[in-house]
């Protein structure tokens, strides 16, 4: 019986695949994505809960009140509603990115192509960081002063989020993944 030569790492090979950056993007990827299909679903699914978050930052009422900067304040509940929906939205829109993008890593895994995948996440990712650092960091934290607020402060959350964000957007970006070799 002919051999074809000897095997060489067979499983370990095909274990230490998983260790490569494109895996490390698509689960990256896919982390992120699951996060905000269910951030978005329990929106829909509990609309109350975080309508109420969103009207209390938009009405500054849990804040020092300072005279200076309650002029800000949006105390309109069509206007408060209409923000929370607008949120719920681009949440929505962004899970929708990174789904896609996640497929589009999982399919490119195969065929050793990352360039749609990566472009994507990266549509998604920006997304990502637009929503908590413009939105909850930015609008939410410092014009609507969310940070003097013990009762309805996001802006842990936010970070978390948008360190996730960040850090994803980087692991996509690396060199070796732009070269195609994984």
């Amino acid at each position: 019986m002919a051999s074809t030569g000897p095997r060489r790492g067979g499983g370990l090979d095909r274990l230490l695949s998983l260790g490569t950056l494109p895996v490390a993007a698509t689960a990256l990827t896919a982390t992120t994505a699951l996060y905000m299909t269910l951030v978005a679903f329990g929106n829909i699914t509990d609309f109350g809960t975080n309508q109420q978050f969103v009207q209390h930052v938009l009405a500054m009422d849990t804040t020092f009140e300072d005279p200076d900067l309650m002029w800000r304040a949006i105390e309109s509940p069509a206007l408060q509603n209409t923000a929370y929906v607008a949120i719920i939205v681009w949440e929505t829109l962004t899970a929708l990115v990174l789904l896609l993008a996640t497929w589009l890593w999982t399919t490119g895994l195969r065929r050793g192509s990352h360039d749609r995948a990566r472009r994507a996440s990266t549509l998604g990712l920006v997304m990502t960081l637009l929503l908590f650092g413009l939105g909850f960091i930015g609008i939410g934290g410092e014009w609507f002063a969310m940070w003097q607020s013990s009762d309805w402060n996001g802006l842990d959350a936010a970070a978390r989020n948008l360190v996730l964000a960040a850090f994803t957007l980087v692991v996509i970006h690396l060199p070796s993944l732009r070269r195609g070799d994984g």
